[in-house]
Parts: C-alpha cells; structure tokens; sequence
C-alpha cells in the first residue's frame, strides 16, 4: 500500500512533554491520521537489550526478536491513559487511528501501552 505523508497532523510544541502531533482540523473517530512506514531493529543489536531505557522512548516492541523505530510522525505521539487515538501494527507499518472524534488543534495522543484501555504503570513519569 503506498504511504504518503498526513494532511491530518502537524508536530509543534507540547506544554510539558517537548513536542508532540496535533490535529490541523477535526479528525472523525476511525479516521486513519497516519500510516507510517518502520524499521526493524533486531533487540540482540541494542546496548543492554529489552533492559535499554531508551526502548521505551523511541522504539515498538514489534515481536520477541525486533522493536520498530517508526518514521514519520510516528516517535511524536504522546502518551496518555485517555487517549483520543490507537496504533495498530501492519507488515512493516504503523497506523495511527482515531479513538474518538478529534478537534482542530487537540494533541493526538496514544496510549503507550497498546491498549487504550490498560492503566499499566509505564517506566517513566507521565506528564
């Protein structure tokens, strides 16, 4: 499927967190945002393995061998406990996908933990 960058985002400031995705203007519930290619690392290649802290900053874990390094808009997504968005895993793509209706100049957020409902503590404070 060919990929082309979103018309639904832009990335810009984010009060407390650095930077993050937003929505250029309303974004229905079930619309794909983004579809973004990944890269597969394989986690035997990384310093430390699954134990790198920066794991849970920058990469997916993709399967039991490789975490994803996603292109795109797809490290700027902010994590939340109420997202209004979800990722979904694909070959060799990531597809982010509304939740819920979004408005113009709302940050998108997903939650980090996959699920959008899981509440699991994650390795870093939440902001």
């Amino acid at each position: 499927m060919p990929m082309q960058h979103s018309d639904f985002i832009c990335v810009k400031k984010s009060p407390g967190r650095g930077r993050g995705v937003f929505a250029l203007g309303p974004i229905p519930t079930g619309t794909v945002i983004e579809r973004v290619p990944v890269v597969l690392v394989p986690i035997k290649d990384l310093a430390d393995g699954l134990k790198n802290p920066t794991l849970n900053k920058y990469f997916y874990l993709w399967t039991k061998t490789h975490v994803a390094v996603c292109l795109g808009y797809g490290l700027l997504y902010n994590h939340s406990y109420e997202p209004n968005a979800v990722y979904e895993h694909g070959v060799q793509t990531m597809t982010y996908r509304a939740l819920r209706d979004i408005a113009e100049g709302e940050e998108v957020t997903i939650n980090y933990n996959f699920d959008p409902n899981d509440q699991s503590p994650l390795s870093f404070d939440v902001v």
